[in-house]
């Protein structure tokens, strides 16, 4: 997989992907991760990327031509599935749209910033817009680190197991159940006993139990979506 990322401050991201996880997919050429600095498209001498919004109002716009130039550009060198707008008014995202796109190739990242984008940026060129929840950042940088994240674990062979990935929260729309490691008693605080019986088939059986009576109580919303 290949994940360009257009922003006004690529410094600001280069941190996330040069430890754990993220670092090892890419040492393991199982994803690329390209920055694109979009005062790089700029066509002034300062490199402006941001204008007054016509109408008045507080807050710049970031312009259309240099991110216009930035997208044909990498457009002409490959096919893209999608080009991904970060956005508080987009659509949440959730573990079925990393699911999703971690099944793609090749993905743009725009990184939002200012007041946000020229509207005809996401009416001419944007195919999808994620919100990572509902409040404002100061721009989509974080954002897209974290969609970045969600995605590029589940690509197979970045995870050591890769049957982790599938017992995440929210792989089946349930939290996932409680976890214990050694000791098996602290201080007089004991694992349940079932996870210590080797008997598997009841132990899959309580950790589903567990995971649906944690969802009822944390997140009921999900059972609600599912009719569960």
């Amino acid at each position: 997989m290949r994940i360009d990322i257009i922003t006004v401050l690529p410094e600001l991201l280069k941190s996330p992907f040069d430890a754990s996880i993220l670092k090892r997919a890419i040492d393991k050429d199982l994803v690329s991760v390209h920055f694109h600095n979009l005062r790089d498209y700029s066509t002034n001498n300062y490199k402006t990327v941001d204008d007054y919004q016509f109408g008045g109002g507080a807050g710049m716009v970031m312009m259309i031509e240099p991110i216009d130039k930035c997208i044909r550009k990498l457009k002409a060198q490959r096919n893209y599935d999608e080009v991904i707008y970060m956005t508080p008014d987009g659509v949440t995202l959730d573990q079925g749209i990393a699911n999703s796109l971690s099944l793609y190739k090749n993905l743009i990242i725009l990184c939002g910033h200012y007041k946000g984008v020229d509207q005809r940026v996401r009416d001419l060129f944007v195919t999808k817009e994620i919100s990572i929840g509902d409040y404002v950042l100061s721009g989509g940088e974080l954002g897209a680190a974290v969609l970045c994240d969600a995605i590029i674990r589940l690509i197979p062979g970045v995870l050591n197991d890769e049957t982790s990935a599938l017992t995440d929260s929210f792989q089946d729309d349930l939290l996932a159940p409680p976890v214990y490691t050694r000791p098996a008693d602290y201080k007089g605080h004991k694992v349940p006993e079932i996870l210590l019986s080797g008997n598997f088939p009841k132990i899959e059986q309580w950790r589903e139990e567990q995971a649906f009576q944690r969802t009822k109580e944390r997140r009921p919303d999900l059972l609600d979506k599912n009719n569960l």
